[in-house]
Order: structure tokens, then C-alpha cells, then sequence
């Protein structure tokens, strides 16, 4: 089994516009508090679009609840965390990638889905790249922002077998219904960390590249983005999909290159193009399998 062309395409598309997000989130912090932007994101992902589509069918509120907390507080949460500990956002963006490995490996425990050499050999050019991406790095990283990033990976790889085991039929519905349960525990994790200061500030703060920054986020990243993935991750084995998400780093730095007119040295080049070859052996994988078990 192997990821169709127009699937491929797809997964490309969606990583691509994640590795920009990041850029368009930047564009919502230069006016709004880290914590209230991403409650006013799932907010909008849930309202009022939960008012007009039904609960998805087949799937129990108790699966809800866990993909909503898990995804908007778990991973997006704690990724704000690791960013308020000091951690930049194109650090965050390189960390949180190593969920393709994380969910391959629980995809391996829990579902028995197949991990190969060749798989094996698609890790590790990747991981090379990933890591030289983090040493070629301008800005410091802290240690507790880099491991909090790294229990946002798990939680999205969490998320990514949630999806896989229960195979939601409406994911639409599906997303914007696990949305609305994220908001309870955003809302507390903002007042715990910020109090009500965001929010008695909200209308001054407020701007259009802040409303710009929440439109994107909501119904082009998560609702748009998350449609496709997700879908994904239901049709397909993990080691397929999953490590197309390493992507979203090197889209990053391409897109701050391409707009902000950042310098890219000939070792990020290099640090991408191993990125890519990773990724392209996890894609062929089952032909290079078959060639090689022909040998």
C-alpha cells in the first residue's frame, strides 16, 4: 500500500501551510497574549459552527473530550507553555515534528502497523536534518521549553492514534466538535498563567493582523489542515503519513525566507535536503523494499 498521488499532494499541501502558520502566529503575538490567541482560536473552530453541524455519528462524547484536551491544551497549550518559557517559535516548530516518530511507534505497539529497515533508514536522515536544523539555529533554546515541546509531540501523536482507532466518519464535525471541549481547560490554563489581564485588554490589543492571524489559524490550519491529516492518518499506515510532517520546519524557514528575507546558509540548505531525502524514503518505502528483498 502506498500514499496515491493526489493524497501525497495533499499531505505536501497541508504541511506546507503549517510550516507558514507559524510565521501567521507571530503575526497574532505582536498584539495578543500567547495563551488567549490559541483559546481564541479553538473558540472560533467551535463557534458557532458547533450550533449548525451535529455531533459526528459513531463517536462517543468520552473520544471528544480526549482528542479536544489532548490537542488544543495538550499540544497546542503546552506548546504556548514552552514559547512563554522562552523557547522560539522556529524551535517549536522543529521539536514538535518528532511526533512523526513518536507516532509511528505507537502505531507499532497499539495497532501492529509494520516498521522496516527501510522505515528505519527514512528516521534517520531525518532526524540528522531536524538536528542540524536545531544547530544551525540563531536563537538559544531553553531546556525546559525543549522538553515541554517534546510532550506537545506526544500528545499530538496521541491524537494522531486517537484518529486511527476510531476512524471518525464526518471529520469536519468530528474537529469542531472535539474543539469545543478544549476551551474549558485553554480558559483555565490562561487564567493560571496570565489572570484576567488578556482579556481586559482584548479590545485594545485587538488588531486586524490578530484577526487575520485567528481566521488562518482556525479554518485554514485546523479546520482545513486537520481535515486533510486527519483523513490521512485514518486511510493509511502511520510510517506513510506521519513523517510528512517534517515538512512543516523546512517550510518554516523557506517561508521566512521568502517573505522576511532571512539568510540561508549552504548547511541549512544541506539540513533540508536531508529532511527531504528522509522523507522520500518513507514514502517509497515499499518499492525500495521490494527491490531490495529481490537482491
Amino acid at each position: 500500500m502506498k500514499l496515491s498521488k493526489l493524497d501525497l499532494l495533499a499531505g505536501v499541501l497541508v504541511t506546507v501551510i503549517w510550516g507558514a502558520n507559524f510565521s501567521v502566529i507571530g503575526l497574532g503575538l505582536q498584539s495578543l497574549d500567547p495563551f488567549l490567541l490559541t483559546l481564541l482560536r479553538f473558540t472560533f473552530c467551535a463557534i458557532p459552527l458547533v450550533f449548525f453541524i451535529r455531533r459526528p455519528p459513531g463517536v462517543t462524547y468520552c473520544t471528544l473530550v480526549t482528542y479536544g484536551v489532548v490537542f488544543g491544551a495538550g499540544l497546542w497549550g503546552v506548546v504556548n507553555i514552552a514559547m512563554y518559557n522562552g523557547l522560539s517559535a522556529g524551535m517549536s516548530s522543529v521539536f514538535l515534528q518528532f511526533s512523526a516518530f513518536f507516532t509511528i511507534v505507537l502505531s507499532r505497539l497499539f495497532l501492529n502497523e509494520p516498521i522496516n529497515r527501510v522505515h528505519l533508514a527514512g528516521m534517520g536522515f531525518s532526524v540528522a536534518g531536524l538536528l542540524l536544523i536545531l544547530y544551525l539555529a540563531d536563537k538559544p533554546s531553553t531546556t525546559i521549553g525543549i522538553l515541554l515541546v517534546m510532550l506537545a509531540a506526544a500528545a499530538w501523536s496521541v491524537c494522531n492514534l486517537v484518529v486511527k482507532v476510531k476512524k471518525p466518519g464526518d471529520m469536519i464535525a468530528f474537529i469542531v466538535w472535539s474543539s469545543l471541549f478544549s476551551l474549558p481547560v485553554l480558559l483555565l490554563m490562561t487564567l493560571w498563567f496570565e489572570g484576567l489581564r488578556p482579556f481586559e485588554n482584548l479590545l485594545d490589543d485587538f488588531t486586524w493582523g490578530a484577526g487575520f492571524s485567528i481566521f488562518f489559524q482556525c479554518y485554514i490550519t485546523t479546520i482545513g489542515g486537520y481535515l486533510v491529516w486527519n483523513n490521512l492518518m485514518k486511510k493509511y499506515p502511520a510510517s506513510m503519513v506521519a513523517p510528512l510532517s517534517l515538512i512543516v520546519p523546512v517550510s518554516g524557514i523557506l517561508t521566512s525566507w521568502l517573505f522576511f528575507d532571512e539568510r540561508l546558509s549552504l548547511w541549512q540548505f544541506l539540513a533540508i535536503g536531508l529532511v527531504f531525502v528522509g522523507i522520500a524514503i518513507f514514502v517509497n518505502s515499499t518499492k525500495i523494499s521490494s527491490r531490495l528483498s529481490r537482491r
